[in-house]
């Protein structure tokens, strides 16, 4: 092993630098005056010394262990990994946008005001909402958002406090729940019938002036089509309910539909998803909500507006939930996202959808024979197969997913949608060409040839990665995040 697989601390030699500033032109200040003295350290932080070059390729080596959609193919089910075109991050890095301060008076900084209020208004027409707001930092907290206007808008009719369900699919992303437990409501969860879509009967069961509103995502996380939506939206709306819109899967219906259409008061979307802005990481994301006209009171505060030719925040909303995240959103990621879509335009969304459903289908059909099918319909932009069939044979899914590492691809998602068993989640991205899909297909069909034939090659995997097994409990249960010298 070479040192640049140790920890930085572990190549460090007292008196070693990796940099050299200028003596500071500013005068020294006594720290006691600022702070109290048992906050002052009373010896240096331990820090790690290392030379330049050796920092260098330290995380240099770091970031080729590091897997992305610029190295590789990433088909994580209903996650949407798309390659992340570079005039996003060029035009971001443009001194005009990436040196602006949130603090600078709002007539300094009109250029990216213009800018949040066409992305705005971009996305009103793409998810056929009537306003969108840019606050909310991710899509959980978009949820949260939409939420809290639901409650906002049954507070506002008198009938919070009998409204305090909200119906969930069981095929929804964790996130639903969460959110909505977050928010103040409770949860029901809502069966899916054997299609894979909601079940109707059901539905109409729970429905009731309890209701506060239902969420979902369609096509939903098995990658089907809830062909139902209008008369489910109509059975919420007759019960006095909202319909909320998780933008999770909205690749499989750019240009071709929009929530508003059928039949959603209120949308989250996803930038990191469907508007190519950077994923994963932590962060910083950008989940904008959008909502049908009677809900506009509701929306976060400040709100940006066009008067004339000129862009103001405008806080005069007394109905507003308020704020909910500092400044007006995550900036660069939405220049990112503005950018993305005025490079594809109308024609080029449309495109993006039927690839996405196209390379889905097409993988889905590779596949059939050496994986067990729950659903037999058409997917939209991802689909879902079952490794039950390998499990019965000695290897469970969760060892194809780590066989699939050898090949250099990242795993599909595994053991989700709950309820499928073993299931095997997998979500091309319109971004991918056919030579890439057909070598992937090649290797899944692989593994499932060497789990009849040879399955301690499966169970032992990977091999070509740079750790092997991990104790996967252990680590979550002894979460060490920090060096102790």
């Amino acid at each position: 092993m070479t040192e640049y697989n140790d920890l930085i601390f572990e190549v460090s030699q007292p008196g070693r630098s990796a940099f050299s500033l200028p003596e500071s032109d500013v005068p020294l200040i006594d720290l006691t005056t600022k702070f109290p003295q048992h906050l002052i350290r009373e010896e240096p932080a331990e820090l790690p010394e290392v030379s330049e070059p050796q920092l260098m390729r330290h995380y240099t080596s770091l970031s080729t262990k590091n897997f992305g959609v610029d190295n590789g193919f990433y088909p994580l089910g209903s996650c949407t990994m798309k390659y992340n075109p570079k005039i996003n991050e060029d035009v971001a890095r443009y001194d005009g946008f990436a040196a602006i301060h949130p603090f600078q008076p709002v007539e300094t900084v009109q250029g990216a005001f213009e800018l949040l209020y066409e992305l705005q208004e971009d996305l009103q027409v793409i998810a056929g909402m009537d306003a969108i707001t840019l606050q909310p930092a991710a899509g959980a907290q978009g949820e949260w958002t939409g939420l809290m206007m639901i409650k906002a808008y049954h507070t506002k009719n008198g009938d919070r406090a009998a409204r305090t369900k909200i119906l969930v699919p069981d095929s929804a992303h964790g996130t639903n729940p969460a959110s909505a437990h977050a928010a103040g409501f409770d949860v029901v969860e809502i069966p899916s019938n054997p299609n894979g879509t909601v079940d109707l009967v059901e539905l109409k069961k729970q429905v009731g002036k309890d209701t506060a509103g239902l969420m979902l995502t369609n096509p939903n996380t098995l990658g089907i089509f809830e062909k139902d939506i209008i008369e489910m939206a109509e059975i919420i709306h007759e019960a006095g309910g909202l319909v909320y819109y998780d933008g999770a899967n909205l690749n499989a219906i750019l240009g071709q539909t929009t929530p508003g259409m059928m039949g959603f008061d209120i949308v989250h979307l996803n930038l990191h998803k469907s508007f190519s802005t950077p994923h994963g990481g932590g962060g910083p994301g950008s989940g904008p909500v959008g909502v049908k006209e009677f809900l506009i009171p509701y929306l976060p505060i400040p709100r940006i507006e066009k008067q004339e030719n000129h862009y103001v925040l405008n806080a005069a909303y007394p109905d507003s939930i308020g704020r909910v995240k500092g400044y007006y959103g995550n900036f660069g990621v939405n220049v990112r996202a503005y950018t993305y879509i005025r490079t594809m335009g109308p024609k080029g969304l449309r495109q993006v959808s039927e690839s996405a459903v196209l390379h889905a289908n097409y993988l889905r059909k590779r596949l059939e024979p050496y994986y067990d099918t729950p659903y037999t319909q058409y997917s939209k932009h991802e689909f879902v197969l079952s490794g039950s069939r390998q499990k019965k044979q000695g290897v469970p899914t969760l060892n194809i997913a780590k066989r699939i590492l050898d090949f250099g691809y990242y795993a599909p998602t595994v053991y989700f949608p709950l309820i499928v068993d073993e299931a095997l989640m997998i979500e091309p991205t319109e971004t991918e060409t056919k030579e890439t899909l057909d070598a992937f297909a090649d290797a899944l069909i692989q593994i499932a040839i060497e789990v009849e034939e040879t399955p301690e090659m499966v169970l032992n995997a990977p091999y070509t990665t740079s750790v092997r097994r991990l104790d996967e409990v252990k680590a979550a249960r002894q979460l060490i995040v920090k060096h102790t010298p």
